[in-house]
């Protein structure tokens, strides 16, 4: 039998980063589970991307993971441009807001995910398993226990869901959750753009759902993420490309110019999950495998690498004290943590969601677009209330890991 400190279920970008976040400073020992090949880097760009936010590049640099990044490809932002399809409200952040040289970062997923992979790789502290699944998991007085359907069963103190919104761990777990379809699909692919994206993210809210159209690392492309009702989405997906074109364009208000696609288009369900609990004896979970939220402030993948970054800072510093890392109290800190996060996120969604529908509580649609547009127009045009909305997007909270914080400030600490 193989036996570990750690056992992460999920090599994504959360499982990675919990991995390395570990070993930066500490000497237990990880083993990573995950058959999912990596992605080629081709001369096309990926169809899903992340906004990565200021706190999460902050991780990523704190790992010696950012360099490789940028070793590869990326495309920076300092500018953010919201509007009211059906009103006149619109909203502009700018670098010039704060003092920040970028809003965030606009980077594929099989991007972070290749950096991430080759440090995980370089460090003899983490073991990756990607011929086979786990089929089991039972729980000792002291430890779990893993099996494959062939091969060496595993054992680690200390288990970690990472493996997505639909994971495995979970549901061996028995781990309940609470569930609440939005009733929208994400349409993603990737388009041209004829007037360049101006290194803006653009966002327009339709009567349907939101449109973001997000700048890629040549100037000409855009990632899009539209989300719409799963009728309209499967119908813009049915679309011919020219009729597509079309539309796309016209839905911007032509703001970046003639759109053409230039990917094919991919849709998926948008649900909320939010676990009850994020611990479960020795079984702990993170990312996806604990909550999922509506993407419209591109906001997912950050909370899924601070909840990495904070289930390390709490396990190291129980190795530290010599404690064990399945302790209940210490691992209760971390769920209580994170969830409240979670929670906080979940309902700003919504509450946004809401407030942008056609007819939101159930109020007649002229007044509450009248009222929109003019609490728009304050807040663009308020200067406080505007950075403090911008630095919550940048990702500085009072309560940050300390991966998550300039190094600084981890100086000072």
């Amino acid at each position: 039998m193989q036996k570990f400190d750690l056992l992460i279920v999920g090599g994504g970008m959360v499982g990675l980063t919990l991995a390395l976040a570990i070993r930066k400073t500490s000497e237990l020992t990880v083993a990573i589970v995950d058959t999912l090949p990596l992605s080629e880097i081709t001369t096309e760009p990926e169809v899903r991307v992340s906004a990565i936010n200021i706190a999460s590049q902050q991780i990523f640099t704190n790992l010696d993971v950012w360099p490789l990044i940028e070793n590869q490809r990326l495309q920076a932002y300092q500018h953010m441009h919201i509007w009211d399809k059906h009103g006149y409200g619109k909203l502009d952040f700018s670098i010039n807001d704060v003092a920040e040289t970028n809003l965030g970062w606009i980077i594929e997923n099989a991007v972070i995910r290749r950096a991430l992979w080759q440090k995980a790789q370089d460090d003899e502290g983490i073991t990756l398993f990607t011929e086979q699944k786990l089929t089991s998991l039972g729980m000792g007085e002291t430890e779990v226990f893993a099996s494959f359907a062939q091969g060496l069963p595993l054992s680690a103190k200390l288990v970690v869901g990472a493996d997505g919104a639909h994971s495995w761990v979970r549901e061996q777990m028995a781990m309940p959750m609470t569930f609440q379809d939005y009733d929208h699909h994400a349409l993603v692919a990737t388009v041209e753009v004829a007037q360049g994206h101006q290194n803006t993210a653009w966002q327009v809210f339709l009567a349907d759902g939101p449109l973001a159209l997000l700048p890629l690392y040549q100037d000409n492309l855009c990632s899009i993420v539209w989300s719409a009702s799963p009728e309209e989405s499967q119908r813009l997906k049915s679309l011919s490309a020219d009729a597509f074109n079309k539309e796309i364009t016209a839905k911007s208000d032509g703001k970046l110019g003639q759109i053409k696609l230039q990917s094919e288009r991919f849709s998926f369900p948008l649900t909320m999950r939010l676990a009850h609990d994020f611990v479960k004896d020795k079984v702990v979970l993170v990312g996806d495998a604990a909550h999922t939220i509506h993407p419209l402030a591109g906001q997912g993948v950050n909370l899924g690498l601070l909840d990495a970054a904070a289930l390390a800072e709490i396990l190291v510093a129980q190795q530290s004290k010599h404690k064990a890392i399945n302790n209940s109290m210490a691992l209760n800190q971390y769920s209580r943590w994170r969830r409240s996060e979670a929670s906080e996120m979940i309902a700003a969604m919504a509450s946004i969601k809401t407030l942008f529908s056609e007819k939101p509580f159930n109020l007649p649609s002229e007044p509450v677009k009248l009222l929109r547009g003019i609490g728009m127009s304050l807040l663009n045009n308020f200067s406080p209330a505007k950075k403090l909305m911008i630095k919550q997007a940048l990702g500085y909270k009072p309560h940050l890991p300390e991966l998550a914080q300039k190094q600084d400030i981890l100086a000072e600490i």
